[in-house]
This record gives C-alpha cells, structure tokens and sequence, in this order.
C-alpha cells in the first residue's frame, strides 16, 4: 500500500468521497434533469426580451454555487441569481440539488465548481479558473490603493465582498440596458450599493474612461482595473483602445482580465464550433482573440507594450507544443 495512503495524487477519502457522489448524481438525475429543462425552457421564453447577458449569467451561476457549497462566500451572488429575470427557482433548486446534496454528505466538490482553482484548465472551466485568478490579484495589488473599477462588470458582486472601511471607492461601468437591469435586481435583493458608483459607457462606442473621470475617478491615484469575461466580445480596437485608457491612469494602476487567442475563433475543434455558434446565437458572438503564435506570452507583452502597459503576471491556457497552440489566458499588467 502507498505509504501516502494516496492513488494517482489523491487521498483514498477523497477517491471514496467522488464515488459516493458520483453515485449520488446518478441516482437523483431525473431530478437534476427536470431541473434543467425548468431552467433552460424559462431562459428560452425570455430570451433576449430579459435584458440579461447570457454570458453574465455563467460565473454568476458559479458564484452561487461555490457559495452554498461553503467554498467561497459570497452573499451577494446567493441574493442576485434567484431573482434574475430569466432564471426559474423552482429549476435552480432541483437543478442543483443532488450536486448540492453530494457535497454535503461526501465534501466532494466536482473540480470545474473547485475553489481554489488548481490544476490545466480546460476550455469549458476557464469561467470558473479565472475566478481563482482574479481573486488572487485582487488580494495581491488592490492593497494599497483605493479605486477599484470593474469594467463590463455584469453581474460581478466582488464589489460587495470587499472588506467594510477599506476606504476603497468602487466603480462598475457597463452598458446601459444591464447596468439598469442590475441595479434593480440588486435593489430587489436588498444589496446595498452604498460606496458604488454605476457608469454607464459601450466599449465599441463611447468614451468610457472620460465617463469613469466625469463620475469621480481619481486620475491622480492607482487604482486597480478587473476586465472579466469581455475581451473575446469585443473588436480588435475597442480592446486597444481600453487597454491605452488604462494606461493613462496613475502609475501603479494595475488591469487583470482574461483572453482567448485567434485558435479559439479559427479552431474546427468541436468545442470551439459549438462555442462559436452558441454566442452567436445569443447575439454575443465571439470577435478578438490575440495572437497565438508560440511563445504566446511574447505576443501578449507586445500588445500590451504598444498600449503601454507592461505585463507582470500571467498564465497560459492550453500547451504550446509542435501542434498545438495555446487558447487563452489570464493576465495581470502594470501602469508604470
């Protein structure tokens, strides 16, 4: 027997507590199923008419699970995802149900809902890694300063997590028709928004920095910039130029966000074509990836050198090999 008491880098508990909620899922998944078709049909009908980014919809729907699963609170999001317009309760509860209960007899917790995040990241838990990330940075480099800005903020509630009396100003800046409908689900979920100032821009279309300046933000000091899940939607020169916005801000001001490259937009692979398709068919189709030509990472550090950031953290997503190149990527860059 392994001295470890381990098999293939996993305690033998933890071997046993997968099974049994393996087991679990299999046994309950009418239920879970039932639940889907509630959730998924009700998404349907509303569609577009709801106002809410489909998109915006995933880490949020992550967030609330790492939440009831007590691997990382957050209060806010437990609020915010029941009374989404296009979500059903009745179909998130059965949805989640049996995962839920798993967990609660067992503590597995299925590695795409895992918190911290370790380990290669596959193309359909890059939503869930970049939680990890982001996290990370923002515990790393907000220290110290005291504007935080979250650029096409969705459903992001990170805002709510900060400490009380951090000083910190907070700002979210998105685009009209989800800024307002956020503002009243969080008012409805009775968050309070005390201390955030809402800015309302369009990436491809307004003047989005000079806005942020108009609603109090302080050129004169660091402050830190989160770009989740926005990239991959916008075009080549709505990215650059946000980029050089940043870059106009005091020095020490530092931008975390995360990318897919041009493999992403060009690959046959199934995934990706179904990716591909389903945001475009959602009317958020996918349009920037940044260029994947090994060493990927020295692409990146050009492109943020000519927007006038240097690069300081980052991971790349997918191996670069021979024949393969990488798919995305998380990054942390510096105002200097």
């Amino acid at each position: 027997m392994n001295p470890n008491n381990k098999t293939d880098g996993l305690s033998i508990e933890a071997v046993i507590a997968a099974f049994v909620s393996t087991l679990i899922n299999i046994v309950l998944f009418p239920v879970t199923f039932f639940g889907y078709i509630i959730w998924v049909g009700k998404l349907i009908l509303t569609g577009r008419s709801s106002g809410v980014s489909t998109s915006a919809q995933g880490p949020l729907s992550a967030r609330w699970t790492q939440h009831n699963m007590g691997i990382r609170k957050d209060e806010a999001s437990n609020r915010l995802l029941p009374v989404l317009p296009g979500i059903s309760l009745l179909g998130l509860r059965l949805a989640s149900f049996s995962m839920l209960l798993a967990h609660r007899l067992t503590g597995h917790v299925p590695k795409i809902f895992s918190y911290p995040y370790r380990g290669d990241v596959p193309e359909s838990h890059e939503a869930s890694a970049r939680g990890t990330f982001f996290d990370n940075m923002i515990d790393k480099y907000l220290v110290g300063m005291s504007q935080f800005v979250i650029l096409g903020a969705g459903f992001d509630t990170r805002v709510f997590r900060l400490p009380e009396k951090t000083g910190i100003k907070s700002f979210e800046v998105d685009m009209p028709d989800t800024q307002t409908i956020k503002r009243k689900l969080l008012e409805k979920a009775g968050i309070d928004t005390t201390g955030t100032v809402f800015v309302t821009a369009d990436f491809e279309k307004d003047d989005w920095f000079r806005q942020l300046v108009d609603a109090g933000f302080d050129t004169a000091r660091p402050a830190f910039f989160l770009w989740e899940g926005v990239t991959m939607y916008l075009d080549r020169q709505s990215v650059e130029s946000t980029l050089r916005k940043i870059a106009s801000a005091a020095a020490g001001s530092a931008v975390a966000f995360d990318y897919f490259t041009d493999e992403s937009l060009l690959s046959r692979a199934f995934y990706w074509r179904f990716a591909r398709a389903t945001t475009k068919a959602v009317g958020e189709a996918l349009k920037f990836g940044f260029d994947s030509t090994p060493p990927s990472v020295e692409r990146l550090e050009e492109f943020l050198k000519n927007c006038g950031l240097s690069l300081v953290e980052s991971r790349i997503l997918g191996k670069e090999t021979k024949g393969k190149r990488a798919w995305g990527g998380f990054v942390l860059a510096m105002v200097k």
